[in-house]
């Protein structure tokens, strides 16, 4: 088994000079090695990815949308490639016809749904940016964006109607026109009508475009089609420009990657998008599948009923972020832990047997059949029963869930790495290889990687173990960041991206994301800490949902801010005889010993060194959230927000150890 390497080395290391850190040497996919996927004939823009579709595919169904009867949600109702086709035609017309030309800003603005996928696919036809109206990052944003990318078209989700006028007057001096997905309220109409704009039902819209016909403009490889605002941790959104050619060029990269894996998509795949459209990793995965002729069925918008839409769906793929994913993950360890004996005694014996047989090399569905039948398909089922690959992305997924739904789910289950920068998926692990639970995998077949020492950090790429920082160069890459050529100047520097992330490249070619660039701080006495590291081990505690540590370098030690986990925390309480509700368990000097207690075990158990363990903790009930602008809206932490928001606390438990 050992000796597996998916990279070549393409260029040699360059060592460190004037000034410049060193920088190790430039590796590809192993899937590459005769070069990158040559470019799909006629595939130039976005638009031809789905017309193409649409002449090949007429009536394979589309998007599919449950329908609502009787006051409950039923079936998944369909709409063909040939009928979505007439209506974006009719669309793009109906833009054209409300003044918008070639060039223009469309926003959009809302959750998923069939009517998102149209007007974007008007604007692919008709050369218009498009321009992803945020759905997290609160009102400001979105006039932030309206202003900052001058958009004077915007569809909008019903209920966001009132969102969008909050940002008259100011907006209103460049968007015009405003489309609802679903009816207007005569009263809306005639606010928006005051700040000399207009709002139509979507019906009524489509309406505008019926006898009139534009001719669709040509399109170059090079044109913009999104201009995705990133939420970044700090400062503005940023704009960043993605080209008709950093998509055609993933999705040739993505096809090489399956196909090389055998596991190509084709038309009879399905997928459950709730991954919003509004984020890059979202959006290239249903350009993956409308390529491919596949299907896309829309939820409905409550991460509750998720389970349940699944079940309807039956997806085949199924994309997701850490937080759902572990949250299928508790909800299966519930259930065993509350299984009868014999139940979850069975349990454990299938999976550490299947789990044996993996690591020593089978493929999951050879690895025990028997397991799989008897034990595994009840978790199958919950997914639908026909999920072939679960792909997680956007933030780093924990290993121990990355690990047991391998074993249960029976299916592959892969995690991606990449930035709105880099169009998305920029390294993904691959199938049936046990050993590469905890990185991101190789590079994708489409881009070249390298690793660039961050000297102050202390990480060499050029040693034994290469560490620094990531950096990536390819065709995939974004045109800048729209009206930031200073910002785009620090990161893109002779063609390669600076990512920010600090990665490790494994001996199998495999890239471990270990830091970041900026969450590194140094204590009083000189030692630096990396934070993201140390609460991956933090996290790996029962009783804690999510944690924050916290140090500077005007303190020797750290401390933390945890969300500890309800249920776990009220029956360590029932057993340790405490009572009153979460909230005042959470005040109490008992509980809070204790999670500092299964801190510091955890600590031990993972040899941290001494500096690096926690010694004051403040539990706080309220999960981390957006609301209170702690995390971005792929949930990252916002840490100098973070500071600001505990601040008092901080300070409370540094004055308290003195």
């Amino acid at each position: 088994m050992e000796g597996k390497k998916f990279i070549l080395e393409v260029e040699p290391a360059i060592q460190a000079k004037d000034g410049r850190p060193s920088m190790g040497p430039v590796y590809r996919s192993i899937f590459a090695k005769d070069g990158f996927p040559n470019p799909i004939h006629g595939l130039d823009s976005c638009w031809d990815v789905f017309r193409m579709s649409a002449e090949k595919y007429p009536d394979n169904k589309m998007l599919g949308t449950r329908e609502f009867v009787d006051g409950k949600h039923g079936k998944y109702e369909w709409l063909t490639y040939k009928q979505v086709y007439d209506k974006v035609i009719q669309c793009g017309n109906a833009i054209r016809a409300s003044g918008v030309d070639p060039g223009g800003k469309c926003g959009i603005y809302g959750a998923n749904c069939a009517q998102w996928i149209m007007s974007m696919e008007a604007c692919n036809a008709h050369g218009l940016y498009c321009i992803p109206l945020y759905d997290t990052l609160g009102a400001n944003a979105v006039e932030f964006i309206i202003c900052h990318a001058e958009v004077t078209i915007a569809f909008v989700e019903v209920k966001k109607i009132p969102e969008v006028l909050k940002t008259f007057p100011k907006a209103g001096e460049y968007l015009k026109t405003i489309v609802s997905f679903g009816q207007a309220t005569t009263e809306q109409k005639e606010q928006f009508k005051n700040f000399g704009a207009a709002l139509h039902s979507w019906d009524e819209f489509l309406s505008l475009g019926k006898d009139k016909q534009f001719d669709l403009p040509v399109k170059k490889k090079t044109d913009i089609c999104t201009i995705m605002y990133t939420s970044g941790t700090t400062g503005d959104p940023k704009g960043v420009l993605i080209s008709n050619n950093s998509i055609v060029t993933l999705i040739a990269g993505v096809r090489r990657f399956l196909d090389c894996n055998n596991e190509s998509l084709t038309e009879n795949d399905v997928y459950l998008s709730f991954l919003p459209l509004a984020h890059i990793f979202g959006r290239v995965i249903e350009e993956c599948f409308i390529h491919h002729g596949g299907r896309i069925g829309f939820w409905r918008g409550d991460v509750k009923l998720l389970l349940e839409d699944i079940g309807e769906l039956k997806p085949t793929i199924f994309c997701a972020v850490p937080r759902v994913l572990e949250r299928i993950y508790s909800g299966l360890q519930q259930k065993i832990n509350s299984g009868s004996f014999f139940a979850s005694k069975l349990f454990s014996l299938a999976y550490s047997y299947k789990l044996r047989n993996m690591k020593g090399g089978s493929k999951h569905e050879e690895a025990s059949v028997l397991s799989d039948k008897y034990v595994f398909d009840k978790v199958k089922q919950r997914l639908g029963g026909r999920v072939r690959i679960i792909l997680s992305g956007a933030a780093p997924l924990a290993p121990h869930v990355e690990g047991f739904l391998k074993v249960v789910a029976c299916c592959h289950v892969l995690q991606g790495y990449g930035l709105t920068e880099t169009c998305a998926g920029s390294f993904v692990s691959l199938p049936n290889e046990m050993n590469m639970v905890g990185t991101v995998g190789p590079p994708v077949p489409n881009l070249d990687a390298r690793l660039e020492s961050v000297p102050e950090m202390n990480y060499d790429a050029l040693s034994s173990t290469p560490r620094g920082e990531i950096c990536i160069r390819g065709d995939i890459l974004f045109s800048g960041y729209y009206k930031r050529e200073d910002l785009t100047k620090e990161v893109l520097v002779d063609g390669w991206f600076h990512t920010g992330d600090i990665g490790e490249w494994q001996p199998d070619g495999s890239m471990k994301v270990i830091d970041r660039k900026k969450n590194i701080f140094k204590l009083a006495q000189g030692e630096y800490v990396a934070v993201e590291n140390l609460e991956n081990v933090y996290g790996l505690v029962p009783a804690v949902d999510e944690v924050w540590v916290y140090g500077n370098s005007f303190e020797s030690c750290l401390v933390a801010v945890v969300n500890p986990n309800k249920s776990a925390l009220e029956k360590w309480a029932r057993s340790a005889e405490l009572s009153g509700d979460f909230e005042s368990l959470c005040k109490d000097p008992k509980v809070n010993e204790y999670i500092l207690g299964e801190l510091t075990r955890v600590g031990k158990e993972k040899k941290l060194k001494g500096f690096e363990f926690v010694k004051a903790v403040e539990l706080d009930p309220v999960p981390f959230d957006i609301e209170r602008d702690l995390l971005t809206p792929t949930m990252k932490k916002k840490r100098p927000q973070m500071l600001k928001y505990y601040q008092s606390k901080i300070d409370d438990m540094y004055k308290n150890m003195k």
